[in-house]
């Protein structure tokens, strides 16, 4: 193979490679070369036991081996390049592992090989990255999902699957997709938010923090209800977190993402069927198994189907400070989407009925939203009161008022009581939680500012 490199060793040293363009076809042959390389001459199987770290190491010393036979001589900037992209190919995930490495990008959109989008501060930015060809797309999704035992195929186009660090992945192939491979990937902070973290992120207030943590602490069942990514996995991390130690707590998640930082907690995760379409573990049946589990509080990452009716089943006997989100964008909305969900469960059940259950079993609803600034907030708390003829209520705690958008896009508002006193401040005096009423005074924008 040294003929190959000998052949354009005058062209070596000229190109300049930016980040993962493509535009040096000598640096893509070599990355190419080296990595057929390092499966014909290398142990892989003895190079995957190692650490990730001593892992890369070894194959930086073994492409270094292999070019100093060939005598292949490259400018330092390309060899760090060339190094780094067979790194991140063999180990890594190509192109993609600067974007999961950036601290400030939350999530990767992949539309197809040369056109990828990351999210920075709730907006959307073309990266400046791009693949080779949609070959190389699917190999990096086939990186991610085969360690945890997923597939995607023509059979089976579409893939939910999570990096080592929870990060949640989503990949679609065609024929489903139109565009070639597409892949979504939601980045999770190593260290998960906490609640002084939303608070000074302006994502709710000091007060309805503090309502919150009593709401929790006191076994309250509660609902957070949202769209897509508006935040409602990172607000159930942050509730979980007041849920007190002693308590032992299941998790149940179709993809597992949520990241407890305490003891006595048992983790579930649903499971795809296999290619023989066997070997399926739903979510329902694993919200059935956790009653058997002795669990003081379930945590099911999503309802979106029959399980909703499992889960209620476990609020109604016994299984308070449950907690739960669902797609909707209103609390309303909420309780018609869990009340479908009970249909879709094949209870044959009058609506009315349906509907005591369910208001019967949940406590409070939490409403979040990424406004078109791309800013996440807690939009509104809301109590749902039973009343004695079996119909209900959903009265609003908190909510989030807007003032103004400015002329730069941002929008300005406040968090504010309503002025209800909720019921629940009795339940939470038992559990020795003491909140004042005047906590639930309204704020005037002007006390605000």
């Amino acid at each position: 193979m040294a003929s190959l490199f000998d052949k354009r060793k005058e062209k070596v040293s000229t190109p300049k490679l930016q980040s993962y363009q493509y535009e040096n076809h000598l640096v893509d042959d070599l990355v190419e070369h080296y990595k057929a390389r390092l499966l014909r001459d290398t142990n892989l199987e003895a190079l995957t036991k190692l650490s990730q770290g001593e892992m890369r190491l070894s194959i930086e010393q073994y492409v270094s081996q292999f070019m100093a036979e060939e005598k292949v001589i490259i400018s330092r900037h390309d060899k760090e390049i060339l190094i780094s992209r067979i790194l991140d190919e063999s180990v890594g995930y190509g192109p993609l592992e600067p974007l999961i490495n950036d601290p400030s990008i939350t999530e990767v959109l992949v539309n197809g090989f040369n056109e990828v989008y990351v999210e920075r501060f709730g907006k959307l930015e073309l990266a400046d990255i791009t693949f080779r060809d949609d070959e190389h797309v699917r190999h990096i999704v086939d990186r991610i999902v085969a360690p945890i035992g997923r597939r995607i195929d023509e059979s089976s186009p579409m893939v939910d699957a999570r990096l080592p660090d929870g990060s949640r992945v989503n990949a679609v192939i065609p024929p489903i997709s139109l565009n070639g491979t597409l892949l979504s990937i939601r980045k999770f902070r190593k260290d998960p938010f906490k609640m002084e973290d939303l608070i000074q992120f302006q994502s709710l207030s000091s007060a309805m923090g503090e309502f919150l943590d009593g709401i929790v602490k006191a076994k309250m069942n509660t609902l957070i209800s949202g769209g897509t990514g508006s935040g409602k996995t990172t607000i159930l991390n942050v509730l979980a977190a007041s849920i007190p130690y002693g308590e032992r707590v299941v998790t149940i998640e179709d993809s597992a993402e949520l990241r407890l930082n305490r003891p006595n907690v048992a983790g579930l995760e649903a499971r795809p069927a296999n290619v023989e379409g066997r070997g399926e573990v739903s979510i329902r049946q694993l919200v059935k198994n956790a009653l058997r589990m002795r669990p003081d509080r379930i945590i099911v990452g999503e309802v979106r189907s029959g399980e909703a009716f499992d889960m209620l089943q476990a609020m109604n006997t016994g299984h308070e400070g449950s907690l739960t989100t669902v797609h909707a964008n209103s609390p309303d909305d909420a309780l018609r989407r869990v009340e479908a969900m009970v249909v879709m469960a094949g209870m044959e059940l009058p609506s009315h009925i349906v509907r005591e259950y369910i208001v019967g079993a949940l406590d409070i609803i939490i409403q979040a939203t990424r406004l078109t600034d791309g800013t996440r907030k807690i939009v509104s708390v809301s109590e749902v009161v039973k009343r004695d003829d079996g119909s209900h209520d959903v009265k609003e705690i908190f909510y989030f008022k807007r003032t103004a958008m400015n002329a730069d896009g941002t929008i300005t508002g406040y968090f504010t009581p309503t002025g209800y006193i909720p019921k629940c401040l009795e339940k939470l005096k038992v559990f020795g939680i003491s909140i004042p009423e005047h906590t639930f005074t309204p704020l005037h924008e002007e006390v605000y500012q």
